[in-house]
């Protein structure tokens, strides 16, 4: 999700980090109160600050999940998942997205514009 919506979508970003408490995730720094804030990315020459939802770590690998949920600014979320998808491959990391009901269609097609197809979907 992109900054604008975070004070819109807090309560599913809560649920989202319950919901990978229970699957054994850990070390889970989460952009909300009461946990530590991920490590953000600056682009050069501007003033856009990209930084994941949640990173959390599983059996020794880090993963990095973003919220798949409407926005009224597509091309910014469009770009945030490229990039997130890019570093975590240069990485060796896991990238993941978590949506929920009346949200699938929406990430769908936004990961089809960007041909990120063989993403599979945590739906809550």
């Amino acid at each position: 999700m992109i900054y604008t919506d975070k004070d819109k979508y807090s309560d599913f970003l809560n649920d989202s980090v319950t919901y990978l408490k229970q699957h054994g995730f850990e070390n889970i720094k989460a952009d909300i109160d009461g946990y530590e804030t991920p490590k953000s990315y600056a682009k050069k020459g501007s003033d856009i600050v990209v930084t994941p939802d949640i990173v959390a770590e599983k059996e020794g690998r880090k993963h990095i999940f973003d919220i798949g949920l409407k926005s009224s600014k597509p091309n910014l979320l469009k770009s945030k998942w490229l990039f997130l998808n890019t570093l975590s491959n240069l990485k060796s990391h896991r990238f993941r997205l978590i949506t929920t009901r009346g949200h699938y269609k929406f990430t769908n097609e936004m990961l089809d514009d960007i041909n990120l197809n063989d993403k599979k979907l945590i739906k809550i």
